[in-house]
C-alpha cells in the first residue's frame, strides 16, 4: 500500500508516516498543498491523507483537482473542525473520508486500510502460489509449511511478485510499489532485497529473474 501525508503541522505529519511504515506501508511526506498536487501528479498512491488547511494550495482545493481529474486515490480529509457544515462540504468537493483532530492513530489506521481496499480491486487476504503462503494480514509468509521470516521491505517485495500472479514484476515497479519516492532510482536495492528472498525462501528456486524485464513467481 502506498500513502502520500500532506500535512503542514510537520511533528504530527511525520508521526503519522513512522506509524504506517511500521504496518509495511509505503509512505511519502510534504507540507504543503501545491508539493501534494505534484506527487499526485508523479506517483500512484493508494490512500491521500490531506490536511485541510494546507499552505500553497487550500487543501480544498487539492482536493477538487484529484477529484476533478479522475485520480484513483482515495483521499482522507483531515481538519481542526468537527463540524458537520465543515465534513459535508469536505465530501462535496470528493474526499471519501474525514476525520477532524485530535484523532485516535487507531483510528487513522482502520480509515486508511478501509480506503486502500476501495481503491483497487478485492483480492484474498491469504496469498498463494508455487508453495509459498502469504497471510496479508498477519505479514507472515510459509514456504512448503515453513515459517520464513521476513523483513518489512522484503514481505512487501513477496507480496507484490505474489499479487503479480506470474506476470513479470519490473524492477522499477518494485521500487515504486515498496519504496518511498526519496529512493535512489539507481540504487541495488531491489537486487539486494530479491537475493535475501531467494535464500530465505530456499530451493526450487521460486523468483525467477526475466532478462531485460524484471522478476516473477
Amino acid at each position: 500500500m502506498r500513502v502520500l501525508v500532506a500535512e503542514d503541522e510537520r511533528a504530527l505529519a511525520d508521526l503519522v508516516a513512522e506509524g504506517l511504515r511500521r504496518h509495511a506501508m509505503t509512505v511519502d511526506v510534504v507540507y504543503d498543498g501545491a508539493a501534494a498536487l505534484q506527487c499526485a501528479g508523479l506517483n500512484e498512491y493508494d490512500v491521500l491523507i490531506l490536511d485541510r488547511d494546507l499552505p500553497e494550495v487550500h487543501g480544498d482545493d487539492v482536493c477538487r483537482a484529484l477529484a476533478g481529474n479522475g485520480a484513483h486515490v482515495r483521499i482522507l480529509m483531515l481538519t481542526a473542525s468537527g463540524a458537520v457544515s465543515d465534513r459535508v462540504v469536505g465530501l462535496d468537493l470528493g474526499a471519501d473520508d474525514y476525520l477532524p483532530k485530535p484523532f485516535e492513530y487507531a483510528e487513522l489506521l482502520a480509515r486508511v486500510r478501509a480506503l486502500a481496499r476501495r481503491s483497487r480491486p478485492s483480492l484474498p487476504p491469504v496469498l498463494r502460489r508455487s508453495g509459498i503462503v502469504v497471510d496479508v494480514p498477519h505479514r507472515q509468509a510459509f514456504r512448503d509449511g515453513r515459517f520464513v521470516p521476513l523483513s518489512r521491505k522484503e514481505f512487501s517485495v513477496l507480496e507484490v511478485l505474489m499479487r503479480a500472479r506470474g506476470s513479470t514484476v519490473s524492477a522499477e515497479e518494485l521500487l515504486e510499489r515498496a519504496w518511498d519516492e526519496n529512493t535512489d532510482p539507481f540504487t541495488t536495492v531491489v537486487k539486494v532485497t530479491i537475493r535475501k528472498l531467494r535464500v530465505k525462501l530456499g530451493d526450487p528456486p521460486a523468483i525467477v529473474t526475466v532478462p531485460g524485464g524484471g522478476y516473477r513467481l
